[in-house]
């Protein structure tokens, strides 16, 4: 296992600080997939980082240009989300027969205060039949 140390890296970084943000943002890529540069030499995904900044095996700048765009807003995706998250017709307001407290938080019922649904009519004659044909078999 090759030893990898800080001063190593900080001859192609500017400071340690933005070292570790930079081998954070390496360390996701390996995680999500992306192959190693260097010999794996049964060293975890944070060492294998650092030890491709050190050797120059990854660019620092395109590292940076990751963590950047992975940091910031992406407008197309949160009208994406936003959309799949509140289908029409199904608010709060429509779902919640129950009361609201002084603060606006939902005071939910208890377990025991919940009522039952009522069964539907062929509901309740289809469960007379089963219950109808338990009794005759013993």
């Amino acid at each position: 296992m090759a030893r990898v140390t800080v001063e190593d890296c900080l001859q192609q970084v500017d400071n340690q600080y933005d070292l570790v943000i930079l081998a954070k943002e390496r360390t996701l890529q390996l995680g999500v997939g992306d192959a190693p540069q260097v010999p794996v030499d049964n060293d975890k995904r944070t060492v294998l980082a650092l030890r491709e900044i050190a050797e120059k095996k990854v660019s620092v700048k395109e590292l940076e240009e990751s963590t950047i765009d992975r940091m910031r807003d992406h407008p197309d995706d949160a009208v994406e989300q936003e959309d799949f998250d509140s289908p029409d017709g199904d608010s709060f307001e429509d779902l919640y027969q129950g009361e609201v407290s002084k603060s606006g938080q939902a005071i939910l019922p208890s377990k025991r205060s919940r009522k039952i649904p009522e069964l539907k009519l062929e509901q309740k004659m289809k469960l007379s039949k089963q219950m109808t044909m338990i009794l005759m078999m013993t």
